[in-house]
């Protein structure tokens, strides 16, 4: 890895690590001062929204080859966050002072903070073998974290979703920017959305075979 990507790459996970970490301490913050899970989104959503825009750039890093990530995988995760945010949370006030909103906020900051600070400390040689630990076997528990009881657990952000549709419903949402109804997309997502949430938490068992695999040969050797 060239000395000037290293340094480019540092340098981005460092701030996207520090803005996670600033999101996290926000809505705690106003946990701990509220005793409320309803104030996630108004005080650190706009933060969120910018983190979330620029990680667009792990696509195209995965595009030109400045990581090994590919393009697919990062794009689905971007993609499914990304239409979560703006298109749901950001779009219905109704739903923004939720409970799946919190929970949400806090798995995905939890799950940042520990991942960009990896790959930041990655990029300058320096990655303790505790945080590739961390790294590698807290999303067993972060991923699915995001749990809601309804009739039945399920994933916070589809749950979500799911108690939008009224909402979308009544609006008739961005009727205008779709040749079908935005209310029967979100249906078709949330039917699709578990097969391809498992599709990406069964690659990131394989990331951890791979890389867990490779510390366990050097410690052998």
């Amino acid at each position: 890895m060239s000395l000037l990507r290293s340094a480019y790459l540092f340098f981005y996970n460092l701030a996207q690590a520090l803005g996670w970490a600033l999101s996290l301490f926000r809505i705690l913050s106003n946990l701990s001062s509220s005793k409320s899970t309803n104030g996630a989104f108004s005080s650190a959503g706009q933060l969120i929204c910018i983190l979330q825009s620029l990680a667009f750039l792990e696509v195209i890093h995965g595009a030109v080859g400045i990581v090994p990530s590919g393009v697919l995988l990062p794009l689905m995760q971007w993609g499914g966050r990304t239409h979560f945010l703006f298109a749901i949370v950001r779009r219905i006030s109704e739903v923004q002072e939720l409970p799946s909103v919190f929970i949400t906020f806090v798995a995905w900051g939890v799950s940042e903070v520990i991942r960009y600070s990896h790959y930041a400390l990655y990029c300058i040689g320096s990655s303790p073998k505790w945080i590739t630990l961390i790294r590698y076997n807290a999303f067993i528990v972060l991923y699915p974290i995001g749990v809601f009881p309804g009739e039945k657990p399920m994933v916070a952000a589809v749950w979500l979703m799911y108690q939008a549709l009224p909402f979308i419903k009544k609006e008739n949402l961005y009727a205008y920017s779709h040749p079908f109804s935005y209310y029967n997309f979100v249906l078709l997502l949330l039917f699709c959305y578990p097969f391809l949430w498992l599709k990406l938490y069964l690659h990131l068992f394989k990331q951890r075979r791979s890389k867990l695999g490779k510390q366990e040969k050097k410690k052998r050797s």
